[in-house]
């Protein structure tokens, strides 16, 4: 397995994220929330940080995908046209200025972002005017997401509010919205110079684990006891983020 992962990454932490990711794919298909928070957090813990956005994506884009497909009768398409369109706005913005943040500043504004999506308040929406908010949002999660991966918070906030009362709706729809973002984010990366190839083996496993996770989370949408579980999550979490916090500002005084 070595011989496809990248030279300065060591095995365990391949090992590690590759196992990761089909927990976390779980979390998101039997939750709708936290997967790819969590992912992003480990692997920012093991990986360099200026391959973690581009990678993550990668790996979410499969994750994505496969929980779609799997969610596909309840994909509420018609949602999904002003999120593509407010989502090439916000890559071409963000695309722009990503280049431009070092590798402190991006970890601790990383975790910070982390701290604030799983216990900050989330916006309140009117489901009037939905498909204008969509838009927003898209362009601005797209946005965040060049520098910060996971915005799938940002986006359940909105679908949540579309979707109160139907789930699979809600975690169907928010899925497919998501492809759409890390593909944007992808094609961005790839112009911006990124090289893929030194991470297709990692990729490749991580995304298979991540297709077994969605799998079984899939079958345990109704069964998972969420509230208890959320509180576990959060503290865990937060713990990364906080650790994440700790190393960015570090770096940054080491600077």
């Amino acid at each position: 397995m070595l011989q496809f992962l990248p030279p300065d990454l060591p095995a365990l932490s391949a090992a590690i994220m590759i196992v990761s990711s089909f927990f976390t794919s779980m979390i998101m298909a039997a939750t709708g929330f936290g997967g790819g928070v969590l992912l992003l957090s480990i692997m920012a813990s093991m990986m360099p940080i200026a391959a973690l956005i581009p990678v993550h994506g990668v790996v979410q884009l499969g994750s994505n995908v496969g929980r779609t497909f799997l969610l596909r009768k309840s994909v509420q398409w018609s949602y999904l046209v002003p999120f593509l369109l407010g989502s090439i706005v916000g890559a071409l913005a963000g695309g722009k200025m990503v280049v431009t943040l070092n590798d402190a500043v991006l970890r601790i504004g990383l975790a910070i972002f982390i701290i604030y999506a799983v216990w900050g308040p989330k916006p309140k929406f009117n489901a009037a005017g939905a498909r204008w908010l969509i838009a927003a949002g898209g362009a601005f999660s797209t946005f965040l997401t060049m520098f910060f991966g996971a915005t799938g918070p940002f986006v359940l906030a909105i679908y949540s509010q579309i979707f109160p009362d139907n789930r699979h709706h809600f975690v169907a729809t928010h899925s497919a919205a998501m492809i759409i973002q890390h593909v944007l984010k992808i094609l961005a990366f790839g112009l911006l110079g990124f090289a893929f190839a030194p991470w297709a083996g990692l990729i490749a496993a991580m995304i298979a684990t991540g297709f077994a996770g969605t799998f079984t989370g899939t079958r345990l949408l109704h069964r998972i006891p969420e509230a208890q579980f959320r509180i576990v999550f959060k503290v865990l979490i937060t713990a990364v983020a906080a650790h994440l916090l700790w190393r960015g500002i570090g770096a940054y005084l080491a600077g």
